[in-house]
């Protein structure tokens, strides 16, 4: 994999051609950035941006002004390669506030699918109802120790609205759920997204995270996205690493409030 030719072709393809994905959507290209605008429960931001020193601060002043007019909180998707250099400088002085960073880590779909051998006694069930939906929430409120509620809304729209462009799976230990995790297939893209990939602590370290991943690699391939993407924590890093992902940048949400 060529690091740079891979990053560059993400820029373009996921960031500055981004388009709506779902009904409610509003994607803008507008004062050099590229905007997402969503319901109050939905995800509001900026995507990608293509500014310089001179024109950096008014953008920033702009977008600010936009969402506030809308009372949505909103983030700034900031990349690590962005420029100008002094971004982050400018938004931390407009009043936003950054979340942890994670890395951006891509893998070449073809060489995941192998199948991963689970825990004797743990399956894996397709997410296609509001009962899944549940199972997934769960799972996310006991790895990550935050509610669920924006999840079972976000997934079960998504289900509803383009069951085809979103994969969710829960593995089930019996009846109950210890791991789960989704897959976002934008049309006509080249990437497609691992998110929410999170275990019950008593579950890590048995290979359900790796068996997951493969999951849906298998998948992804079989649509024809020669690409994975992951906004990777800490703790997954090191295990997508591993797997064969490659770091590509660091992405620092910063969040405004109104």
């Amino acid at each position: 994999m060529d690091h740079e030719e891979v990053l560059t072709l993400f820029d373009r393809r996921m960031r500055r051609d981004a388009a709506p994905d779902n009904t409610g959507a509003v994607v803008e290209h507008t004062g050099g950035v590229v905007r997402r605008s969503g319901g109050p429960h939905d995800w509001n931001g900026i995507l990608w941006s293509d500014l310089d020193e001179e024109s950096a601060p008014a953008a920033v002043a702009a977008q600010v002004a936009h969402f506030t007019a809308l009372g949505r909180e909103f983030e700034w998707k900031h990349y690590s390669h962005d420029r100008p250099a002094a971004l982050p400088d400018l938004l931390l002085g407009a009043g936003f506030v950054p979340e942890p960073p994670e890395a951006l880590m891509v893998a070449e779909t073809a060489g995941l699918t192998a199948p991963v051998e689970l825990p004797e006694g743990v399956r894996l069930v397709p997410v296609t109802d509001a009962a899944g939906v549940e199972l997934v929430a769960t799972v996310h409120e006991q790895a990550f120790g935050s509610g669920g509620g924006w999840l079972r809304q976000r997934l079960l729209a998504q289900l509803t609205e383009t069951p085809d462009e979103v994969v969710a799976v829960v593995a089930m230990a019996g009846d109950v759920p210890v791991s789960a995790a989704r897959m976002e297939l934008p049309p006509g893209k080249e990437f497609a997204g691992l998110w929410g990939g999170g275990t019950a602590e008593a579950w890590r370290g048995k290979g359900v995270y790796r068996a997951l991943v493969a999951h849906r690699a298998r998948i992804a391939a079989a649509r024809g996205y020669p690409f994975l993407q992951v906004d990777a924590s800490d703790d997954s890093r090191p295990i997508l690493h591993r797997l064969g992902f490659v770091q590509l940048s660091i992405t620092t949400p910063y969040v405004h409030k109104p």
